[in-house]
């Protein structure tokens, strides 16, 4: 617990790994992930999406394998906060652990069911987890020590049960990853406009065929997954960077600051300047490095600083 500064997400001194915190229960509402090992160590995590739900807590950790938008609710412990860690996947590594492992690239699933996985926590994945929050109270261990038990963490999710749903991303002919390549430019390439034809081209697939792949992806068609990474993105700019509603209208892609405000109360239920003055950070959303680049560089030199 005292890892954390305070409700929301919280960088560390390891790239790739996040802590997340909230004090009180959270009523449904839209988060969006990257893909990451995500384990909640104490409190609840109720997840929808696709008409799916699904619980990650101390016992179930959850592997994510593409960026989705979808929708929790946060249950506090009793007397407790609800604490998670994040550990981002770094598909090279997939690769690299996959080969030394000498197992094979598995069949897609197909849907939703085979991109967010809730996975029982063992003892060795829950040992591997402890390792690297204590390794996390030390500058000097987070650096000598923190890759490589992120490192063993990555191998324990291969290893594992839900393993599949990060191999599959290794087939380049095989539709989720086609999928999963479209998802990580529209996460990048957000705040331009969105050509499906092209995108369907760029991954050697049909207009039908890349439609139907993305929905039984994601749940949903490009364009609404778009509307949904550029709000979260906005979500993310008007609470960390503290920018107006008109500034990030433009910075995310829409050319109409009004029609921003009304997609955004739509979809958060609250107008962007309601956003601005809330202070509750967002539990559970992920957005660009960028938004807590200046939080991971204090945090880091601070770690720096510590090792002299």
């Amino acid at each position: 617990m005292e890892l954390t500064t305070g409700e929301g997400l919280c960088p560390t001194a390891l790239d790739g790994v996040k802590l997340a915190r909230t004090d009180h229960n959270i009523a449904r509402t839209p988060v969006l992930y990257e893909p990451s090992v995500y384990i909640v160590t104490s409190g609840r995590k109720h997840g929808f999406v696709g008409g799916r739900e699904f619980i990650y807590d101390p016992n179930n950790y959850l592997v994510l394998s593409v960026p989705l938008p979808f929708e929790v609710t946060t249950d506090v412990g009793r007397g407790e906060p609800m604490l998670g860690v994040s550990v981002r996947v770094d598909m090279s590594l997939i690769s690299e652990l996959s080969t030394r492992m000498t197992i094979k690239q598995a069949q897609a699933s197909g849907d939703a069911h085979g991109i967010i996985c809730p996975t029982p926590l063992n003892v060795l994945m829950s040992d591997a987890v402890i390792r690297l929050l204590e390794c996390l109270r030390s500058p000097v261990e987070a650096d000598v020590l923190g890759s490589g038990v992120v490192r063993e963490i990555i191998y324990r999710v291969l290893s594992g049960p839900q393993g599949a749903a990060l191999l599959v991303l290794l087939d380049r002919n095989g539709h989720l990853a086609k999928v999963h390549t479209t998802l990580q430019w529209i996460y990048r390439e957000y705040a331009g406009p969105l050509n499906v034809p092209r995108m369907a081209e760029a991954v050697s697939m049909s207009v039908s065929a890349f439609h139907h792949s993305f929905k039984e992806v994601t749940g949903t068609s490009p364009l609404q997954y778009l509307k949904a990474v550029r709000l979260h993105k906005a979500r993310l700019l008007i609470k960390y960077n503290g920018l107006g509603a008109q500034v990030t209208a433009a910075k995310v892609g829409y050319e109409s600051p009004s029609q921003f405000s009304r997609e955004f109360k739509r979809f958060f239920g609250h107008s962007p300047a309601r956003e601005s003055v809330r202070l509750q950070a967002m539990i559970g959303a992920d957005g660009p490095e960028e938004v807590f680049e200046s939080a991971c560089l204090r945090v880091r030199k601070k770690a720096e600083s510590g090792k002299g």
